[in-house]
């Protein structure tokens, strides 16, 4: 028995297209799918533009040991489990990878023929909501420390510091990344002021995002590192003061889309914030502006620690970077 996307007991979170709500299209790291059923069956439904993402697949909470779908191109059905014992389950279909790796369509579940799909867990209250590139996206957070840091599967956003910090504080996260991105320059012809407001995740595109369908409590920015690279690369430099009015600017975008939400400003863990880098200043810099020229009191700084290695962050530094977020976002927050 399947049952089609529209099903309203499907628990959706991400920027999703539901332009055809039959066919949902998903593209950004982080992106999920939860519900609950019943039966001992369960067949996922995909169709992938490119053959080049991964999905987590958790049934009842085990996130420890997923079950992970290398997507094919297009419509296939991957087969989860044959066995589950009676009664109810949950299950979750969590996007491991980017847009960069393609779009995905979402066909819906099969279960059993005396199944029964149930309505879905109610969603978390809290709002988090993500700007990042590489480090947040989670590019080869499973890869050895000496390893290859371009193999797809070893791409895991759901092992970040982002995702870790909203489960342990029971929030709902979107996650706005793309690995090479940046604020004034980026390994390709598009920065985050071209990809933050888009719906489809795949390129610089003609979407569009509505930021009134959904309002985080906090927003966390970490960009820059993909700036600090290439401007050692760049004849002309931009200036300190066109790097920080540029910092300012995109925060000022974000403020425009959320008056009252609270953001961090934050960097790291790869060497932008290596000792004596002069990154973290210009943030700073802008921050001091934004508290007291624009009298915004609702926007701090959050440094991560260089984690020391020409590489980028692994599962250890994404924990440990997990709880420093934490601490952060509840002193705002009060959250317990």
């Amino acid at each position: 028995m399947i049952i089609p996307p529209e099903n309203h007991h499907y628990s959706y979170t991400g920027r999703i297209d539901f332009s055809s709500p039959k066919t949902p299209v998903i593209s950004w790291p982080g992106t999920s799918i939860k519900a609950r059923f019943t039966g001992s069956y369960l067949a996922i439904l995909l169709d992938d533009h490119e053959g080049k993402n991964f999905f987590n697949v958790i049934i009842d909470g085990d996130d420890l040991t997923p079950y992970v779908v290398q997507a094919e191109k297009g419509k296939h059905k991957y087969v989860i489990a044959t066995s589950l014992s009676t009664g109810e389950h949950q299950m979750e279909i969590y996007k491991r990878t980017e847009g960069e790796d393609g779009l995905t369509t979402f066909l819906g579940i099969e279960l059993a023929d005396n199944a029964t799909l149930l309505p879905a867990p109610p969603k978390p209250i809290r709002r988090i909501e993500f700007y990042g590139d590489s480090i947040t996206s989670g590019l080869a957070i499973e890869a050895a420390i000496n390893g290859n840091e371009k193999i797809g599967a070893e791409k895991n956003n759901y092992l970040t510091y982002s995702s870790i910090a909203g489960r342990d504080l029971n929030a709902e996260v979107h996650t706005i990344s793309q690995s090479g991105i940046g604020l004034m320059h980026s390994w390709f012809d598009f920065t985050m002021f071209d990809f933050y407001d888009q719906l489809n995740a795949d390129g610089n595109n003609n979407s569009h995002w509505d930021f009134s369908k959904w309002t985080p409590d906090v927003v966390v920015v970490n960009l820059l590192q993909n700036d600090s690279w290439i401007y050692d690369t760049l004849t002309e430099k931009p200036s300190v003061n066109a790097i920080v009015e540029n910092y300012l600017s995109f925060i000022r975008l974000l403020r425009e889309k959320y008056p009252n939400t609270y953001i961090i400003c934050a960097l790291g863990s790869m060497d932008a914030t290596r000792p004596n880098s002069p990154w973290p200043s210009y943030i700073t810099s802008a921050v001091k502006i934004l508290n007291s020229q624009y009298k915004d009191e609702k926007v701090t700084t959050l440094f991560f620690k260089f984690n020391g290695y020409a590489a980028h962050p692994r599962q250890a530094q994404n924990r440990e970077n997990a709880q420093l977020l934490e601490q952060a976002i509840r002193e705002l927050t009060h959250w317990n």
